[in-house]
């Protein structure tokens, strides 16, 4: 069984107090950069990976998607997203990313936002990923970037006044399981260099379009700590195309 932080009542409690569980893709630092390697949904199917609160499943439709299917294990998330992000042509199925299975050609888009971390086998996602995409279909992600997760612990290193000194980057080329806190809470993720995230879209048979590590939204330049992150990139996010049908 995967693991599942997200329908323990206190973790959950915690997340659905984020700014991006309150005010949706508003509260996101990324979207700004995000919603630019988005393509056209028009008349789009959309798979959504691990879907959350649903509110890329939402934007997908009001876009002009003609369906979205958002996949995630936390029935908590899931019930939050019909609540928040119901819709015609929304759909919301509890599983786990590593097990989804589609047949051929199911979908135009599939997305993933801050998912994919927590996926050991990326490569075979990829692979899945394509059959699952119809010619000329879009892979969108966002991930934790790979200085992010590398050391594991995902915390600074702090000087005597509190204030944080330098952002450690240790076993970088080690790929595998951290160990890292989160809201509190020991979270199992997994390490994955920028060769690897690229290869594995390469060798799949994807077009890379785009490639982004996104600065916070100016916007929200404001609030506390955000100065802090333009020290160090927080999240790869990735576009991809599979090629079209040869004329």
């Amino acid at each position: 069984m995967k693991e599942n932080k997200y329908d323990n009542p206190e973790f959950f409690a915690q997340y659905s107090r984020m700014l991006r569980s309150v005010n949706g893709l508003k509260g996101a630092g990324e979207w700004h950069e995000l919603k630019k390697l988005l393509p056209d949904f028009t008349g789009k199917r959309v798979l959504d990976l691990g879907c959350g609160f649903g509110w890329h499943c939402a934007y997908a439709v009001q876009q002009g998607a003609v369906s979205a299917l958002g996949i995630d294990l936390s029935e908590k998330m899931l019930q939050t997203a019909r609540e928040r992000n119901p819709g015609e042509g929304i759909t919301y199925q509890q599983g786990s990313i590593e097990e989804a299975d589609f047949p051929d050609n199911t979908f135009d888009v599939v997305l993933s936002s801050l998912a994919l971390h927590y996926v050991e086998d990326f490569q075979s996602l990829c692979q899945k990923a394509y059959r699952w995409l119809a010619p000329g279909g879009y892979f969108v992600f966002s991930a934790e970037h790979p200085v992010f997760t590398a050391q594991g612990q995902q915390d600074w290193i702090y000087g005597e006044d509190g204030r944080p000194l330098f952002w450690p980057v240790d076993r970088y080329f080690i790929e595998g399981q951290r160990n890292a806190c989160f809201l509190g809470q020991e979270v199992v993720k997994y390490h994955k260099t920028l060769t690897t995230y690229l290869n594995s879209l390469l060798n799949a048979g994807f077009r890379i379009t785009g490639i982004v590590e996104p600065e916070p939204d100016p916007a929200m330049m404001d609030l506390p700590g955000m100065e802090d992150e333009l020290r160090r990139p927080m999240m790869l996010l990735v576009s991809a195309q599979k090629e079209k049908k040869a004329p």
